[in-house]
């Protein structure tokens, strides 16, 4: 048991470093909207790079975003019947959900996503407007990336959940399956 204790803590840790760097493109976005509103009623300025740049980091909040939100559950779920279960109950839901849907669909995502951003390097392909910015591959290199932590969260939430049903964890409040507990 002592090495899914610390399977389950490393996994945290990598997700808690995605929610990280969501907020950090976050407080990077708000600075980039601020400066590009400035610019343009301001000083007449529009910048297409800039509004290009405004939903890169909006893709990184979105999708670095995701792991951590499995993680501590801030993600949308139906719980109706779930927030009466015992914990032992809630630790099966999370456990076969995360090995049928959350695994097997962050790796669709990442065998997809890494042709996706592949195809993109292999084309050199870059923004279409003048002033845009270049090398859309970094971008969409994101995609299968935030797979693998998406991956990771998924294994997460089974190592939590194997805790869960051994009493040594327990989910933590009552719309709460995640690892603040």
């Amino acid at each position: 048991m002592r090495w899914i204790i610390k399977l389950d803590e490393g996994l945290a840790r990598l997700s808690t470093f995605c929610g990280w760097v969501a907020c950090v493109a976050m407080i990077l976005m708000a600075a980039n909207v601020f400066y590009d509103v400035v610019a343009r009623y301001a000083f007449n300025n529009v910048s297409i790079g800039m509004q290009e740049m405004e939903w890169h980091l909006y893709s990184v909040v979105f999708l670095l975003g995701i792991p951590y939100a499995l993680r501590t559950d801030g993600h949308v779920r139906v719980d109706v019947f779930y927030t009466k279960w015992s914990n032992k109950a809630k630790a099966w839901v999370n456990l076969v959900g995360a090995i049928i849907f959350v695994i097997p669909f962050a790796y669709l995502i990442g065998v997809y996503g890494y042709d996706f951003a592949l195809d993109s390097y292999n084309m050199g392909e870059g923004s279409g407007d003048p002033g845009g910015l270049p090398h859309r591959w970094i971008i969409k290199s994101v995609i299968p990336i935030s797979a693998v932590f998406i991956g990771i969260a998924g294994l997460n939430m089974v190592t939590y959940a194997i805790r869960v049903m051994s009493g040594e964890k327990a989910y933590a409040g009552e719309h709460s399956a995640g690892g603040l507990a």
